[in-house]
């Protein structure tokens, strides 16, 4: 009798959206890129303005997902200069909350795009390929989940690495002081302002607000930056100055 064969699964990954779009924030602001939001968070920050990523989604072949990375950035394949654009960055959502997210990002690299990864920095980002540049958040206390900081990714941080601190009141902003006095950080440290701060989510599965935080604007963040003598990058998110700010695929 000959035995049954039976094909190997294909490697999924559970995706929100691929679009086109620029670049919004980190020292790569303004420039092309391609994102992945992958689908599922375990956090459920205070301010997070994709929430429709928890759940949303479909589930798609490794090899469809690169295909579509390829088919957007064609436009792109004679561009001029020596490192292939455009940029791609995983996003989510928590992009290493999928396993598969990692042969992907190594993919990418072998293809020579410089590869983002957005992470909550609450999972170990240890295993991430070399070359991806790790764009990772200490979460802030006005975020509700700062006790799920996963502290042990400080030391593995390299250069090409940046640290995201997203501020949402003067409390938030005295505790990233103190963060960055504790601790060295040998890439960009980006200084992200949530305005309007919301006491109350607008999404109901989102954390509060813890109390006592007084709301920081964009101006006094950045006046408390040059005051303070931090050298620290003061970031918007470029695409919501762009587009309405609850617009999709941009």
């Amino acid at each position: 009798m000959i035995p049954e064969v039976h094909a190997a699964p294909a490697a999924t990954l559970r995706v929100s959206e691929i679009f086109l779009s620029l670049q919004g924030e980190s020292s790569f602001a303004g420039l092309p890129c391609v994102f992945v939001r992958l689908a599922g968070c375990h956090l459920r920050c205070s301010y997070c303005d994709t929430a429709y990523a928890f759940t949303d989604g479909e589930t798609q072949t490794l090899e469809a997902v690169q295909a579509e990375v390829l088919r957007l950035a064609q436009p792109f394949a004679n561009a001029p200069g020596g490192k292939r654009m455009p940029l791609v960055e995983l996003t989510g959502g928590e992009p290493l909350l999928q396993a598969n997210s990692l042969p992907l990002m190594r993919w990418l690299c072998d293809q020579d795009f410089t590869v983002l990864l957005e992470t909550s920095g609450a999972l170990d980002i240890t295993a991430v390929d070399p070359r991806v540049h790790r764009i990772v958040d200490l979460k802030c206390p006005g975020s509700g989940e700062a006790d799920r900081n996963c502290w042990e990714n400080i030391p593995a941080l390299r250069t090409a690495d940046e640290i995201k601190f997203v501020i949402s009141s003067r409390q938030d902003y005295a505790w990233a002081k103190e963060i960055l006095r504790r601790f060295a950080f040998p890439g960009p440290v980006l200084f992200s302002c949530v305005a309007p701060l919301k006491t109350s989510p607008t999404n109901g599965v989102l954390k509060s607000v813890p109390p006592g935080h007084d709301p920081i604007t964009r101006r006094e963040l950045a006046e408390s930056i040059v005051r303070d003598g931090l050298a620290v990058r003061f970031q918007i998110q470029l695409h919501k100055e762009i587009w309405p700010p609850d617009a999709r695929g941009v």
